[in-house]
């Protein structure tokens, strides 16, 4: 069982990962950590979506205590 905490660490190491409980099929979170390049100026969560838009995540109370996270290759 993999907890919020293994999911932040899987992402901080440049990993994906989804919740076997979604719903949506393909769905994963990754890291976005900015560039000098980059709009943005601290790492944020983002998601694709199940009709493969990439969009901010946040977290849910339900995402933030489930036991199901898991990588995604």
């Amino acid at each position: 069982m993999n907890g919020i905490g293994w999911a932040i660490e899987q992402m901080r190491s440049g990993g994906k990962v989804c919740r076997r409980g979604w719903n949506g099929k393909n769905m994963w979170l990754s890291l976005q950590v900015p560039d000098v390049n980059s709009k943005m100026s601290l790492p944020y969560v983002y998601m694709k979506t199940a009709d493969d838009h990439l969009v901010p995540w946040l977290c849910s109370q339900t995402d933030l205590l489930a036991e199901d996270w898991e990588a995604v290759s």
